[in-house]
């Protein structure tokens, strides 16, 4: 299990990945996790949780980066079991109550194909168990300061309410507003807004992380984030123009 340590020296734990990465955070001022996974998932979900002998492995808060059905599936079961409070972007608010978030955009061709496809299929294939949330996050939310500080802050583009978390403005766990499944590419192949999205990139760079923790794939560094904002920042500002 991949864990890694602020400068404040608070941990992060990734405790699920494969399809989809999960993080939790344990504080004094109560346990994040953040993420869920497809329903398939659970049993190894929690079978980590317990692996990290915490006295209190308890869900406190649960924080959902976005509404898609492969990061909360789990959602309603794990609010069920520790009466935690969720935490969600406020434009996908509604679609938790529904329990349908649509499918993003493609932004390549085959994807484009994949999101027409998926859109002709019925909701259910891509829904989940509804779910009310407890604290929507417009701008920015802080829920915790003192011995660690977690801010939320909205990284629209991939989904219109799609949020990140920062941890001690150190390092920030992302969602899908990038991926790291491949070495040199952070693109995502769905979106929504991608122009919002290269904003939402020059927002996480406006902070002091140098850890990037996307929903899928490995960590990205400050670095790798620069370099691609730096590329299609300057790609989509020609397109305007033109």
């Amino acid at each position: 299990m991949k864990m890694w340590k602020t400068k404040q020296k608070n941990e992060i734990f990734q405790v699920l990945n494969g399809r989809s990465n999960c993080y939790y955070i344990p504080t004094s001022q109560g346990n994040v996790l953040i993420d869920t996974g497809m329903r398939s998932d659970y049993s190894d979900l929690k079978r980590h949780l317990k692996s990290i002998h915490l006295v209190n492995d308890k869900v406190d808060f649960l924080a959902l980066t976005h509404t898609h059905f492969d990061h909360c599936r789990n959602a309603r079961s794990i609010q069920d079991e520790n009466n935690c409070r969720i935490i969600v972007g406020a434009p996908e608010a509604e679609f938790a109550a529904k329990g349908y978030t649509p499918i993003p955009e493609g932004t390549f061709i085959f994807t484009r194909f994949l999101n027409r496809l998926g859109n002709m299929m019925i909701s259910g294939s891509f829904g989940y168990a509804p779910f009310n949330a407890d604290i929507l996050v417009g701008d920015t939310y802080n829920l915790m300061s003192g011995e660690i500080t977690i801010d939320f802050i909205s990284t629209a583009g991939h989904s219109k309410g799609s949020i990140s978390i920062v941890v001690d403005n150190d390092i920030a766990i992302v969602g899908d507003a990038m991926i790291g499944v491949f070495k040199d590419s952070i693109f995502p192949p769905f979106a929504d807004d991608v122009p919002d999205m290269i904003k939402s990139w020059n927002k996480l760079l406006n902070t002091g992380c140098r850890v990037f923790l996307p929903g899928h794939g490995h960590e990205i560094s400050r670095e790798l984030l620069q370099r691609h904002y730096d590329k299609y920042s300057e790609k989509y500002a020609k397109e305007e123009v033109v």
